[in-house]
């Protein structure tokens, strides 16, 4: 069979484990298929997005990001719109992207997606022109991507502790968004554009958000007091958010919001600032990606309860192997 070109790119600082001998595994796993694996190393902000573009130029096959949704995010960013599909080795602390298309949270299972072969088109989002590909944001998780970025510490226990130093501090700001020919205005904790249904950690911010249905999720979640903002991010990671009586949601292909001042918001994650208005758009079936040939729909409380349990099984034995 006629071999197909492939470039694994692997981001060796991404999440918190070790990305020695990653190379040689994903070419061991991947020897029965018709990839030939290429590899390269990012060692600076930018690198995966060059190396992934360059790919495209030559006509690569696939490209393979092995990181967080930082390094999804780079590479992904200059595949879409071409023929080159992307494959997701999830290695960050999130993995939103990874989480959603139901790519198993470790090596060897995420290599068996792309062993299936199975590729879909899906949607991406830009904000001013900027890729998204799980959510945009403005408001508190923004500011917690901020602080989170700012720290020399990685890893879910860091954003928790990012998280709850924000809350004591931030207060709400006033948005008008504009979509589907209506104007509303909204003092907002959170503004959220979500191609993706979770922000990563099976934190899920659009529970019913599709990557295949030309619209992005817009959630609003409204100012409340300590007790009822706490208890949105107890829905958070239940996938009962989308009942919480702080959150408006609706569906759009593009929008427009409109704050009172420049600030920051943040792009899969990633802290950026952006100034008073920012146009949203849908991109509809742009990006090829590997996914499981199987999906299964979302149900509250048992999606995210089976998801962690089997990030549970796989950590304890993988513990168990090291000894």
């Amino acid at each position: 069979m006629e071999s197909k070109r492939c470039l694994l790119i692997i981001n060796p600082i991404s999440g918190t484990t070790n990305k020695r001998g990653l190379d040689k595994i994903v070419r061991d796993k991947l020897a029965g298929t018709d990839l030939d694996i290429e590899v390269a190393w990012t060692t600076a902000k930018g690198d995966a997005t060059r190396y992934a573009q360059e790919a495209v130029e030559k006509g690569y096959h696939s490209v393979i990001a092995a990181g967080g949704d930082g390094t999804v995010n780079e590479t992904a960013k200059a595949l879409c719109g071409s023929d080159t599909a992307l494959g997701i080795i999830p290695c960050g602390s999130g993995n939103g992207l990874a989480r959603h298309l139901e790519i198993p949270i470790n090596i060897d299972g995420a290599l068996s997606t792309i062993t299936e072969n199975h590729i879909v088109s899906c949607d991406y989002g830009t904000a001013n022109d900027m890729p998204f590909f799980c959510t945009f944001g403005m408001g508190f998780d923004a500011a917690v991507s901020k602080r989170f970025a700012e720290g020399k510490h990685r890893g879910f226990a860091k954003y928790i502790k990012s998280a709850f130093e924000e809350f004591r501090s931030f207060s709400s700001d006033e948005y008008i968004i504009s979509a589907n020919g209506k104007v509303l205005t909204e003092k907002a904790f959170v503004i959220a554009a979500c191609n993706a249904s979770q922000y990563g950690n099976n934190a899920y911010i659009a529970p019913q958000a599709s990557m295949t249905d030309g619209l992005l999720d817009i959630i609003i979640i409204h100012s409340g007091n300590p007790i009822t903002t706490a208890l949105v991010g107890v829905d958070l990671l239940t996938g009962y958010i989308d009942r919480n009586t702080l959150i408006h949601s609706f569906r759009t292909s593009e929008a427009t919001i409109t704050r009172n001042a420049p600030g920051p918001a943040h792009v899969d994650g990633e802290p950026i600032t952006l100034g008073v208005t920012t146009r949203i758009v849908c991109h509809p079936g742009k990006l090829k990606i590997y996914t499981p040939s199987v999906e299964h729909p979302f149900r509250p409380g048992i999606t995210p309860m089976m998801s962690r349990a089997k990030e549970i099984a796989y950590n304890l034995s993988h513990l168990f192997q090291k000894k």
